[in-house]
């Protein structure tokens, strides 16, 4: 049975973003339109630009604002709260996952490369307010973001998360690899797998996926 692969784990940590809630909430559309206008106002570039700088930062420094600190030398703080100044209606409570999520044993912390007040904002959206233990944001970690193993140990050292007891779930399969190299079980929640030797689980239904850990 898979809730025996888990008997072990008395840490869960969950990222934020399409996992504790669907990505048909389109949440994250309104975040990279406001991260495409920050840096077109910023950087004094057209949209179409902006958009590929956008997408370009994501994929080689972790985040958008990782590339934008880094090559560009922004302030994040500016940035944070403009980019998740954003409309939360289209979030829905989901009494069924925050049953599940209750019903797991030991510590449970969000970890997200959001804000922590953003995070408490979808949270409270989704029903899930005061649920966990802790919510952890990318300042938590220097603005060091996953997949940066670094802003894992960072996380993980301010909770006094043993890494070997621990799961992590995630719909950003390249936010696996560190967690697995740490000894973490991983859980892919996406509409569809992402073949990886560092992604043991997969699932497009938290809800249910959980529902197995604690029957």
């Amino acid at each position: 049975m898979i809730a025996q692969q888990f008997n072990h784990v008395g840490s869960w940590v969950f990222d934020l973003d399409n996992t504790l809630y669907p990505p048909h909430s389109r949440l994250f559309d309104q975040i990279d339109q406001r991260m495409t206008a920050y840096i077109m106002q910023t950087l004094g570039v057209d949209r179409a630009q902006a958009s590929k700088l956008r997408l370009e930062y994501w994929r080689d420094y972790g985040t958008t604002l990782a590339g934008l600190m880094r090559l560009h030398d922004i302030d994040p703080v500016p940035y944070m709260a403009w980019v998740h100044d954003i409309d939360f209606t289209a979030l829905t409570p989901d009494p069924a996952l925050r049953a599940r999520i209750a019903a797991l044993p030991g510590r449970r912390i969000v970890f997200t490369n959001g804000s922590a007040p953003y995070a408490i904002r979808v949270l409270e959206g989704r029903g899930l307010a005061g649920l966990f233990d802790a919510v952890y944001g990318v300042e938590h970690a220097g603005y060091l973001p996953k997949p940066e193993r670094a802003a894992f140990e960072a996380i993980f050292a301010a909770d006094q998360l043993d890494s070997t007891r621990a799961a992590m779930f995630e719909d950003d399969p390249r936010n696996l690899s560190a967690p697995h190299a740490m000894g973490m079980r991983t859980v892919h929640v996406a509409p569809a797998p992402s073949p990886a030797p560092h992604i043991e689980y997969h699932t497009n239904d938290l809800t249910d996926f959980l529902s197995r850990l604690t029957a």
